[in-house]
């Protein structure tokens, strides 16, 4: 059986990578990415701790499926987003979003 520590130390990166790719990035596709990146960390968390706390009970393989349907709904409306902004204004980046306000 693998440990707790490998599991939490993989679930640490890769919270870690998506808060750091979230806050340089300029490109809304990347910084999807990363926040998707910061939810599967969660995800993982939610399972393995069920798994290693109550092997019994299927809390955190519920609330694990339902982060994942949380996700696919939220890049969906992101994607549209993003798409309509691209439409507006010709490209994806952060900076560009205020040609939009005018």
């Amino acid at each position: 059986m693998i440990k707790l520590e490998y599991y939490l130390i993989i679930s640490i990166l890769m919270f870690f990578i998506g808060i750091f790719g979230f806050i340089t990035r300029k490109n809304m596709i990347a910084i999807l990415i990363s926040l998707e990146l910061v939810l599967n960390a969660v995800e993982i968390n939610f399972a393995i701790f069920n798994r290693y706390l109550y092997p019994e009970q299927l809390e955190g393989m519920f609330f694990s499926i339902f982060g994942i349907a949380i996700t696919a709904a939220e890049t969906a409306v992101a994607l549209a987003i993003i798409i309509n902004a691209y439409r507006s204004i010709g490209n994806i980046n952060i900076s560009n979003l205020n040609k939009m306000k005018g």
